[in-house]
């Protein structure tokens, strides 16, 4: 079937944005069981914590966990650091009103990145809860967990019911699904959601938005590298006409030397020292 892909922004919101899919999501990668009726998009708080206005993709809370979901697919160089940060964020917010330092929410935060790289694994996981150094016992203090998830690294390894989801994530990238291949009812919902024909106006013109968006970085990109190739090409162009230079005035000199000019009146000729060309 022909869907949209979950790498735009507006489908991946679309989709997990839905209560039913965001709790099933939640559950098979964390264990929790939310009561929440609404998923909110693009959640600041008010005031931002610290200097850096940190804003969430997908964020639900009930009364006892917080659970922030993020898509991304331009790969940047802190990825890790980056939503370690968010995570962060989402503590200290509940910290900065509280009477101490244990905030009343668990906090839970998931990165999807659709574009892993070969350093990546399928599923990464930042535990916050200490252990025992002698017998490596968790202590169940902290429950506080970040996942990283890369649906580019899923394979037959990958237990369920991780499998499946990071599957139909990765197959909706070339924009299409086999329906078949999942018999979760949530899943089907997600492909129901994302399929092509059922897109609203206001889905297509926002993904219409992002694809310019994207192409407009590729193209600058690849405008960047071609500069810094003709940059390389000129540089390239300078030495060899230097190096050809030198190398003619090397030959001289030794013709010079050859016909028993001195090597007083070569030095002067050439500006070579005599090194170079004895």
């Amino acid at each position: 079937m022909q869907v949209a892909s979950l790498r735009y922004d507006v489908i991946f919101k679309k989709a997990f944005g839905d209560v039913e899919v965001f709790k099933a999501f939640a559950k098979d990668f964390l264990g929790v069981d939310l009561n929440i009726d609404k998923v909110e998009t693009e959640k600041k708080f008010s005031p931002p914590i610290g200097k850096v206005d940190s804003r969430f993709d997908l964020y639900a809370e009930d009364l006892t966990n917080r659970v922030i979901v993020d898509i991304q697919h331009r790969r940047y160089d802190d990825h890790y650091d980056r939503f370690l940060h968010y995570h962060c964020a989402a503590l200290l917010e509940q910290v900065s009103t509280a009477k101490n330092y244990s905030p009343a929410l668990t906090v839970f935060t998931i990165v999807v990145s659709t574009s892993g790289t070969k350093e990546d694994v399928a599923i990464a996981e930042i535990n916050f809860d200490p252990f025992d150094f002698l017998t490596q016992q968790r202590l169940s203090k902290i429950p506080h967990r970040v996942l990283y998830l890369s649906p580019k690294h899923v394979n037959q390894q990958v237990p369920e019911p991780y499998r499946q989801w990071l599957q139909l994530i990765q197959d909706s990238l070339d924009e299409q699904a086999e329906e078949s291949c999942y018999d979760k009812p949530e899943l089907r919902h997600v492909l129901d959601l994302i399929k092509v024909d059922g897109l609203t106006p206001q889905d297509r013109a926002r993904l219409k938005d992002e694809y310019a968006l994207e192409q407009a970085l590729r193209q600058e990109k690849r405008e960047e590298f071609e500069k810094g190739e003709q940059r390389g090409l000129e540089k390239g162009l300078e030495l060899g006409e230097q190096r050809g230079l030198e190398l003619g005035k090397l030959e001289i000199a030794r013709k010079l030397q050859a016909q028993g000019m001195s090597i007083e009146q070569i030095e002067q000729l050439t500006g070579l020292s005599r090194g170079l060309w004895q």
